[in-house]
């Protein structure tokens, strides 16, 4: 099996940040790049606070957070992530973005180096066809907020070799995560399911089954979720809601995954959710408010 000690993360946006915290963590050298290079300071930065959220909550000890940070490097350039191990593409819900990153990135790397993708639902086999390496290619879809879910979904793309899968489970349970192993097909496990349920607390908004303060309670009460379904959209990101039913819409041909109008109305009109500052919820305040 390849011996992973430096891994390289391509997107320093919420995800690519909580993974390279998470790895640096867990004792391998960070390579962080993203297309824009401001955003990787703005990467580091988040990284540094989380992790003193961490010593301060007493999960994590001060020697271990000095340490962690030393490991996180900028990567300004693809070329620096030619030193890289494993490379995990975090960059946005989107197939033709994810597959731009991994051709730019191919001349690069070294012949060992593997490829992960963290999407949440876009086909492996697809995503591993586009490169140069499809055995060493996997899908490793770290939870949000990386540092915090205990979870990663493992996926093989048709192609992925015996050896890169034992590779990526010892990886990610060197993290200290737990794994869990999904067929390659539209959404994986967590979001086949999580996300239609979302989709569907939309619309019972839009048909006026309830408000958006009363479905999230529902949840939260009824069901014992510790964030309602509207609450958890926005904490996600609407765009990524959206992009994932439209997976699962186009990938499985069910019209049970019918993207809600109500959903594609605030994508549309920008409101995507806590990035934004507002969503089902409005966050320009000192409390959210329902916009709904």
């Amino acid at each position: 099996m390849a011996e992973i000690k430096t891994v390289g993360v391509v997107g320093a946006g919420q995800m690519g940040s909580g993974i390279a915290h998470v790895c640096a963590l867990g004792g391998y050298d960070v390579l962080l790049h993203d297309v824009a290079p401001e955003r990787i300071g703005v990467g580091i930065e988040a990284i540094s606070k989380n992790m003193a959220r961490q010593v301060a909550k007493g999960v994590i000890d001060q020697a271990s957070m000095d340490a962690g940070l030393k490991r996180v490097r900028p990567a300004e350039s693809k070329q620096t992530l030619g030193e890289a191990d494993l490379v995990i593409e975090a960059a946005t819900e989107n197939e033709e973005v994810k597959k731009a990153v991994f051709r730019d990135l191919q001349p690069y790397l070294k012949d060992t180096a593997l490829l992960a993708s963290n999407t949440s639902s876009i086909s492996i086999t697809r995503l591993a066809s586009s490169t140069d390496r499809p055995g060493k290619f996997i899908g490793l879809h770290f939870m949000n907020p990386a540092p915090l879910m205990k979870l990663v979904e493992i996926i093989r793309g048709i192609a992925t070799d015996a050896d890169t899968y034992e590779t990526a489970v010892r990886f990610a349970q060197s993290l200290g995560k737990t794994t869990a192993n999904a067929e390659d097909f539209p959404a994986f496990i967590v979001n086949r399911v999580l996300i239609p349920m979302i989709n569907e607390a939309i619309y019972t908004l839009y048909e006026g089954v309830g408000t958006v303060e009363a479905i999230d309670t529902a949840m939260r009460l009824g069901a014992n979720h510790p964030m309602g379904p509207l609450e958890l959209a926005d904490f996600i990101g609407l765009d990524t809601v959206l992009a994932i039913m439209n997976v699962l819409y186009d990938g499985l041909a069910d019209t049970k995954y019918r993207p809600c109008p109500l959903l594609v109305k605030y994508v549309e009109a920008g409101w995507l959710g806590r990035k934004a500052g507002r969503g089902f919820y409005d966050y320009r305040g000192e409390t959210p408010v329902p916009t709904r």
